[in-house]
């Protein structure tokens, strides 16, 4: 295990702040495993500075005076990913005016960082299974093998077993990547560094705009450590720098504070799923939580209606009686069932009622894009952090939907 002085030296080198267990520990695994060729899979959540494992292994190995290149899978459109990848020769492709070399040539003798990894195609897939195997790949449009000899480090805020299991990623890549995987631990999970990384980040605003920067009173710092702050170092960063640039006064309240934190009264509590910690994929369940939770207010608010209705007597009894004979058809596992309430003429025992409503997370979730849209004026950042995905997620959201 490497010793504290040797972490403390790497965090000033790269800028890491914090000094949490869960950081030391991911920052020793790097460490340890940079003077090796074993492929790195690094994992956490969007926005917890998983960019900066793949610089220590570079700076660390005997590969630190070759070439660095960092690869953003997700930004690269999948016409043109194995291209930027593998390069290509000349004329294999509409635009392709002269031969190039791709990534994994380019990065020869040095490291590749793959982040992201998990916005793959299939067929790129393939291909980078190949170089992790053999160290050979074939550039677009060419029938001749190329060897190359570089350190892979991959990244991606997935679950990847989970895209496995719907066939959105191969298996067999997985395990070739994961040889040696690091987890960077959510801000949520390093509530004694929140404090640490606001500070450094107000004196790096301070210094760079020539003013004074901000603090917290006890009440505003006890907001800033028991917030989930589901965007993670990033969204952090924003709120200090908005908190900065937009308050007259240095000293900040808990209610100022309030005020540019979503759902600041949520609570820090992580989800618990069939007994343990689930804090993979943790963005997209928030989203499928609050659609439940919308469902579910509706329903009360319509058993509250239908309650008051009958209890002024405004509904026809013999109306009433009606729909309360009919029989549902088929009994769905989603339906929501009401029983019948009492009538003050006398009636027979009946079926409760089906109450048939649309169940569409799909729908659901558009909504709550173009509600969160609309809310910060097509200000994708400030939505991707009210909604608790990236900007990425939702940039693919609005286009999978045909927002406009």
């Amino acid at each position: 295990m490497t010793n504290d002085n040797d972490i403390q030296k790497i965090k000033q080198r790269f800028g890491v702040v914090g000094n949490s267990a869960l950081l030391n520990r991911a920052i020793d695994i790097a460490i340890q495993v940079a003077p090796t060729d074993i492929s790195v899979l690094i994992t956490g959540e969007s926005g917890t500075g998983k960019e900066v494992m793949p610089q220590i292994i570079h700076e660390k190995s005997v590969r630190k005076h070759g070439p660095y290149i960092a690869v953003n899978c997700g930004a690269i459109p999948q016409g043109t990913i194995d291209s930027e990848l593998f390069g290509h020769e000349k004329g294999s492709f509409t635009g392709a005016h002269e031969a190039r070399k791709g990534y994994f040539e380019e990065a020869n003798g040095g490291t590749i960082f793959l982040d992201e990894v998990a916005e793959l195609p299939v067929q790129t897939q393939v291909r980078l299974l190949r170089v992790l195997e053999t160290g050979e790949f074939i550039r677009v449009g060419s029938s001749k093998v190329i060897k190359t000899d570089v350190r892979i480090v991959a990244a991606s805020n997935v679950n990847i077993p989970e895209a496995i299991a719907k066939g959105a990623f191969r298996e067999d890549l997985f395990y070739r990547l994961s040889t040696v995987p690091i987890n960077m631990p959510p801000l949520r999970e390093r509530p004694e560094d929140i404090h640490l990384l606001f500070r450094k980040f107000t004196s790096d605003l301070g210094e760079k705009y020539r003013m004074p920067p901000v603090r917290l009173n006890d009440g505003a710092i006890s907001i800033l450590n028991s917030y989930r702050w589901p965007g993670n170092i990033r969204q952090l960063k924003n709120v200090t720098e908005q908190l900065s640039v937009i308050e007259t006064e240095r000293t900040i309240t808990a209610e100022v504070l309030k005020a540019y934190l979503p759902d600041a009264t949520g609570s820090n509590l992580p989800m618990v799923v069939n007994g343990q910690n689930s804090a993979s994929d943790l963005n997209e369940r928030e989203i499928l939580y609050k659609v439940l939770f919308d469902m579910k207010n509706d329903l009360n608010d319509l058993r509250t209606l239908v309650g008051e209705l009958i209890k002024d007597r405004d509904l026809d009894p013999e109306l009433l009686q009606r729909v309360y004979e009919t029989k549902p058809a088929e009994m769905n596992p989603t339906t929501t069932l009401i029983p019948a309430p009492q009538i003050v003429e006398p009636v027979a025992q009946h079926e409760p009622i089906e109450i048939e409503e649309s169940l569409s997370l799909e729908e659901k979730e558009k909504e709550l894009i173009q509600k969160a849209l609309v809310k910060h004026k097509n200000k994708r950042k400030y939505a991707a952090d009210e909604l608790g995905i990236s900007e990425r997620t939702l940039y693919r959201k609005i286009k999978e939907y045909d927002l406009k």
